[in-house]
């Protein structure tokens, strides 16, 4: 190990100061909730401004990637070895997700000092904080598969302890199980596919090495090549919560507020889409399929990825639309966001297309943090109501929140000059370039977006107040309404920092408003005309039903769509259903066959053999000498008999 101190090595202070808090807390900070908070808040604020100070070493460096010092964690030799060192991996891509990710983190830390005041376990949820941002950094410095799969699961661990950091709530405790399986399925696929890239590569599993070989070879990895896309796609598809493994997400939602808004923002659900940027070079190489799924023809890992983006995206739209749950709304916003970013991925056809779904994966944490945090500070004064229909006439009580909700709602439908505008007409102009069915499907999605977060902030906060808690709300406390000013702030200048420019090489730099709103219609038009009318016509929409409404007019006009968006098209109850004609099924033949064949036929059937042969055993020995010699007699008898028959 080289002891020379590098800029980059920079990153492995940023990455395991959160660890230290969290080791801190657990061994001897945990019974003081305030000291906590202290750590935990400390080490997240470091670690931003380390990124910062990492972004002025390395970032303008010409090199387009650095490496801290390597230490060998595992080295397998032979022909197909498996060398493992921890290396931190530190280009425009980490670098950028690391000011998002430590950035919106602090912001949601600071905040969570003052919604979890009176919590009792607010030690514990600090510490699992820290644990949950050391993974998710972990995952954006990760140089190679196996790093990245051991952060990735940690992510998974973390996530578990916060979803169900209120345990004691059975609805809690069941869907932080749910998470936590829901990931794992995905999280298979996962591990097949870099057992099957380091079988296709000879034995390399590093980020740099095989984006080398494709280079090289874009046919290195034979007719493996789209089935191992696939299977690492899978693992976004858990993490990210794609269609069909989405249905864990909404029920995250009954974790703290402060996780929802630091797992739907840059952190967990982001995890997945970063790793298919990251590792984006696996889908230019030869597209091609094994013989057994020759049948998919000309179609390539990246249209299925696009589609399932697309699906997701706009299945999420439409179960937003009859949820009442504020923060279940904002949910099912993120599950629709994460499918634009899926959607361009797949859509992208060179490494530096991709970038589009980074661009829209970093405006969208500021905004969506910002909903949450919004969100957040409304159920604390409406005294923890979280229904939108018991809301209402919050703009005068809570201005601050009010005015930074609205921007973070405007920011997600795309209205300029708002960030979300910049970023979702890239994808849409994507989308109208290489793929017009998924920009139909984008615009839609778009419009509908628009429909339901307006239904949200005319009900729960315009018109009148329909409950005495909302009569009585009040603005919440200065270290709640700080995040969330700063974060409205990111959601309105993150389009003009040159995101997209940056990361394909170019300097990130403000560029003015009038030259960036201009941009997209001189670019696109098509693009850019369709995103605002859609925008405009799901505004108009909800103000036309939901403006001044007393009660939701969508039942009663659709029926029983409205009522299968409500119950989220019963994807929990399919999926109940599957479970039990399959899982549940074999456990109870299993049972059956335990319980009847190997416990009662073979165990106990032996064992009753044996007791009856004793049984009868033991009626021979009866100590009576008169009763030996009978039986000395009749056995000497029917031998005779025997020899002279």
């Amino acid at each position: 190990m080289n002891s020379e101190f590098k800029p980059e090595n920079l990153a492995w202070i940023i990455l395991l100061l959160p660890l230290l808090s969290a080791v801190l807390i657990t061994l001897g900070a945990r019974r003081d909730a305030r000291l906590s908070a202290v750590l935990s808040i400390s080490a997240v604020g470091i670690s931003f401004v380390g990124s910062i100070g990492l972004y002025i070493l390395v970032g303008a460096m010409e090199v387009g990637k650095a490496y801290s010092t390597a230490v060998t964690w595992l080295d397998i030799p032979g022909t197909q070895g498996l060398q493992i060192p921890l290396i931190l991996l530190v280009d425009r891509l980490s670098l950028m997700m690391l000011l998002v990710v430590t950035g919106v983190g602090l912001l949601i830390h600071i905040y969570s000092a003052g919604y979890m005041r009176e919590d009792p376990g607010r030690a514990r949820y600090f510490g699992c904080l820290s644990l949950f941002m050391f993974s998710m950094l972990g995952i954006v410095l990760a140089s190679n598969f196996v790093m990245m799969f051991i952060f990735w699961e940690l992510v998974g661990v973390s996530s578990y302890l916060l979803i169900g950091f209120w345990h004691e709530r059975p609805a809690a405790a069941d869907a932080a199980k749910k998470a936590f399986l829901t990931n794992r399925v995905g999280d298979f696929g996962f591990l097949l596919g870099i057992l099957l890239l380091w079988s296709a590569s000879q034995g390399r599993i590093d980020f740099e090495a095989l984006q080398a070989k494709v280079s090289v070879n874009p046919g290195v990895f034979g007719a493996m090549a789209g089935l191992a896309g696939l299977l690492i796609f899978c693992g976004a598809v858990g993490k990210s919560a794609q269609f069909p493994l989405h249905v864990w997400l909404p029920d995250a939602m009954e974790g703290p507020t402060p996780v929802s808004a630091l797992i739907h923002a840059a952190t967990m659900v982001a995890a997945g889409v970063y790793m298919l940027c990251r590792i984006f070079f696996i889908y230019l190489a030869t597209p091609a399929w094994p013989a057994s799924m020759a049948f998919l023809g000309n179609v390539t890992a990246l249209d299925i990825i696009a589609w399932v983006g697309a699906i997701t995206a706009l299945l999420a739209a439409l179960m937003a639309i009859q949820q009442n749950d504020i923060k279940r709304i904002l949910a099912y916003s993120t599950l629709s966001q994460l499918g634009y970013m899926v959607m361009a991925v797949g859509l992208s056809k060179t490494a530096a297309g991709s970038t589009t779904a980074i661009f829209h994966l970093i405006t969208h944490a500021f905004f969506k943090a910002l909903l949450f945090l919004a969100a957040g500070s409304v159920i604390l004064a409406v005294h923890h109501e979280q229904d939108i229909w018991k809301m209402g006439g919050l703009r005068q009580r809570m201005p601050a929140t009010h005015w930074t909700l609205l921007i973070g709602t405007l920011a997600l439908c795309g209205v300029p000059p708002l960030s979300g505008f910049y970023s979702k007409d890239a994808i849409l102009a994507l989308a109208w370039e290489h793929h017009r069915p998924l920009f139909v499907v984008g615009v839609a999605t778009a419009a509908l977006t628009a429909f339901y977060m307006f239904r949200l902030y005319f009900v729960a906060l315009l018109g009148k107040a329909r409950s005495d808690q909302a009569g009585h709300a009040h603005e919440s406390k200065a270290v709640m309404v700080v995040p969330l000013v700063l974060l409205a702030v990111g959601s309105v200048v993150m389009g003009l920092v040159g995101v997209e420019r940056y990361l394909v090489g170019g300097a990130l730099e403000v560029t003015g408003w009038q030259t960036a709103l201009l941009a997209p219609f001189h670019h696109a038009p098509t693009a850019a005309f369709a995103g605002l009318g859609a925008a405009a016509a799901g505004v108009l929409a909800a103000w036309a039903l939901y403006g001044r409404a007393a009660s939701d007019p969508l039942p009663g006009l659709l029926g029983p769509v409205a009522h299968a968006m409500a119950q989220r098209f019963y994807f929990d109850e399919i999926y109940a259903w599957l479970i039990r004609c399959t899982h549940e099924a074999l456990s109870y033949v299993a049972d059956w066959f335990d319980r009847w064949i190997v416990a009662g036929l073979l165990v106990k059937g032996a064992e009753g053999t044996s007791v009856l042969l004793g049984w009868g055993l033991r009626l021979l020995q009866t100590g009576h000498v008169q009763f030996y010699a009978f039986l000395f007699a009749a056995g000497l008898a029917v031998m005779l008999w025997w020899a002279l028959r």
